[in-house]
């Protein structure tokens, strides 16, 4: 649990060769049942923000709502739709987060990355990020954010607010809470398709549909939920079941937006495979 960045490139270091997995605050994650054996370095306590006239630069710990309420306070815009993503810039910036029109990419100038195969910082232009749909380059190089530096818009904050206010609205009518635990969104919406991947699965009559204590949830079909006792091999039979027949009634194959860390089963493993292809 580093409290800044040396000492988190100072760990990278230590297990550049244990393939660490760093984790901020744990959305879209898939913890296996059977443990986990590589080295986690929680980011969380690396959350500086600094923000000059228009401009922040934030470390890859801050907690994304923490960060919309701050631009608020400072009548910032830009940052709107964060309030309702459970996430740190971190993760924000490696899946290129979004939601309501914006994405974290829009108003992101540069970022300043650790690459541990190299053993060196870089500084990375937002060309050099190659964001597009829900993927950075972070996910392709062995980079770990540190900061990205921002430029956001002056607004009446009132009107940043009020955006706020209608994105959480949105986020409790359309998303399940922390009563009932999930991992997220489970797929990506898929590119050239008027449906979404929550309607995709619905129309496949899943709505509802369970195995083991995972389920489908009844308000919004791209969320899984845990009745109870879930484990991440229930969670991975219902994620295969709901690909396969999206895959024949539609010949759409879904990509999971859900990582899954730890050790797999050889079944997970062989499933994952596809999923992931």
């Amino acid at each position: 649990m580093p409290d800044n960045t040396g000492e988190l490139i100072s760990l990278l270091k230590k297990f550049k060769n244990n393939n660490p997995i760093i984790i901020g605050n744990g959305s879209n994650i898939l913890c296996s049942s059977k443990g986990i054996y590589e080295p986690v370095i929680y980011s969380g306590n690396i959350k500086s923000a600094i923000f000059f006239n228009t401009t922040v630069e934030i470390e890859a710990g801050a907690k994304s709502q923490t960060i919309s309420k701050m631009a608020l306070d400072k009548g910032l815009s830009g940052f709107e739709f964060l309030i309702g993503i459970p996430a740190t810039i971190g993760g924000a910036v490696y899946m290129n987060a979004g939601a309501h029109c914006q994405t974290i990419s829009d108003y992101l100038i540069n970022a300043k990355v650790y690459d541990y195969k190299e053993n060196k910082v870089l500084h990375l232009s937002k060309e050099e990020l190659d964001f597009s749909y829900r993927h950075s380059i972070l996910k392709e190089k062995p980079y770990i954010l540190l900061s990205a530096k921002f430029e956001l818009d002056k607004k009446n904050k009132t009107e940043i607010k009020a955006k706020m206010d209608e994105n959480l609205i949105f986020r409790k009518n359309r998303q399940p809470n922390l009563a009932l635990p999930n991992a997220g969104s489970v797929f990506k919406n898929p590119k050239d398709c008027e449906l979404s991947a929550g309607a995709l699965i619905d129309k496949c009559g899943l709505r509802g549909f369970r195995i083991g204590d995972c389920e489908v949830w009844e308000n919004h079909c791209n969320f899984i939920i845990n009745k109870g006792n879930a484990t991440s091999t229930d969670y991975t039979n219902i994620v295969f079941e709901i690909y396969q027949k999206v895959k024949e009634k539609f010949n759409i194959e879904l990509t999971p937006e859900i990582i899954y860390i730890g050790k797999m089963t050889k079944d997970e493993k062989e499933k994952w495979k596809i999923l992931k292809k």
